[in-house]
């Protein structure tokens, strides 16, 4: 039976004693698999999806991959209550009406060509 891409990252992850480097990870991972060049290109964002939702894995600064086993609590989770959202953001400032008064000059401006 053949592995998915995210067993064999986890086969390769337990062969580091640290994170890796999204880039090595995928060049390890892939080389193992035996992907060509084209399926390498394809593959690269599922991939990412995929580790990025196994919970075995975790993705540290600076886009280094490492097994969520190696790190405690406070380091694999992120405390959302210190995000600070800026609820006066000037995107919601914007009226509708000067939506609509723009996308109307657009269209008149593509009807006149």
């Amino acid at each position: 039976m053949k592995q998915s891409m995210t067993d064999v990252a986890y086969e390769v992850m337990n062969d580091y004693e640290n994170g890796v480097p999204f880039i090595e990870l995928w060049n390890t991972v892939s080389a193992k698999l035996g992907l060509s060049v084209s399926q390498k290109e394809d593959n690269i964002a599922q991939f990412y999806t995929d580790l990025s939702m196994d919970g075995r894995f975790l993705n540290l600064p600076q886009n280094v991959w490492d097994l969520r086993s190696r790190h405690t609590y406070s380091e694999s989770v992120l405390d959302t209550d210190s995000i600070a959202i800026d609820e006066d953001s000037d995107d919601e400032d914007m009226e509708f009406s000067d939506l609509t008064e723009d996308d109307s000059e657009e269209n008149n401006d593509d009807q006149d060509e």
